[in-house]
């Protein structure tokens, strides 16, 4: 049986922590951001863990 390979697009989008969890970066922070409130891109800095009714299915494409 050959090894499972690593989902190289979904390993660069997601970090496993320490605990884990699996980490990515929120949406809607890319561009057009003239017209979206300075409040609504605050809100979406830094990353938030993934549902984890997703997280099975992401940790099988990293090959966890």
């Amino acid at each position: 049986m050959p090894k499972m390979k690593t989902h190289k697009g979904t390993a660069k989008r997601i970090k496993v922590s320490g605990s884990g969890k699996l980490l990515r970066q929120q949406a809607n922070r890319r561009h057009l951001l003239e017209h979206k409130s300075t409040k609504r891109t605050r809100r979406l800095d830094g990353t938030t863990a993934v549902d984890p009714r997703d997280a099975g299915r992401i940790k099988r494409l990293l090959g966890m």
